[in-house]
């Protein structure tokens, strides 16, 4: 299966038109998160991107308009973390270099740890209408509707906020892109 005739605008039904909206709007925030639990290899990073996304295809329904970021980013975990666990079963590869290896394979648990003072830190510095409207979608779930309710107020506030609140979370953790040019890229979304 290849991403260029999936993710191509001549995507010929429902299903892989709602894959290449998901690729687009997920893919970029997805790829930021794994490159960084893996210590910056960006083509293994790559690979768990491209699975995630699949399984997601694969699994999810795309159309019922519940937030799909947090599994993603469950599953994109996961997969890290099967990786490295298939890897620590294998034999110790014998070579000049093998205790360098052993060292970045360790610094996975450091990773993890450092995305989640970072993302401490992002979160800390949103304000407090912000924090509240994040945690009612991401963390706990919950519709837009869900929220309002829950928070007393319109459904389109809980909208905006949590546009703006998700914009200055990504300006917090400079997920944009490694120019810190908005909007930017990695080359292999292009």
């Amino acid at each position: 299966m290849s991403w260029t005739v999936m993710g191509s605008s001549a995507a010929v039904n429902a299903r892989e038109r709602a894959l290449r909206t998901l690729y687009d709007e997920q893919a970029g925030a997805l790829f930021t998160y794994v490159v960084r639990l893996l210590g910056g290899d960006r083509h293994r990073a790559e690979d768990v991107v491209q699975e995630t996304l699949l399984r997601c295809w694969r699994t999810q329904d795309l159309d019922v308009g519940r937030p799909i970021r947090p599994w993603l980013f469950r599953v994109a975990r996961n997969l890290v973390i099967d990786d490295y666990r298939l890897r620590m079963a294998r034999p110790q590869e014998v070579g000049g270099d093998a205790w360098l290896d052993d060292l970045v394979t360790r610094s996975d648990d450091v990773d993890l740890l450092l995305s989640s003072l970072l993302l401490r830190s992002a979160f800390q510095q949103l304000s407090p209408h912000h924090r509240e409207v994040l945690y009612e979608t991401y963390y706990s779930g919950r519709s837009m509707r869900e929220a309002a309710r829950r928070l007393g107020i319109p459904p389109g506030t809980v909208k905006s906020r949590v546009h703006h609140a998700v914009r200055a979370l990504r300006r917090a953790m400079d997920v944009d892109g490694a120019d810190g040019k908005p909007g930017a890229r990695p080359a292999w979304l292009s």
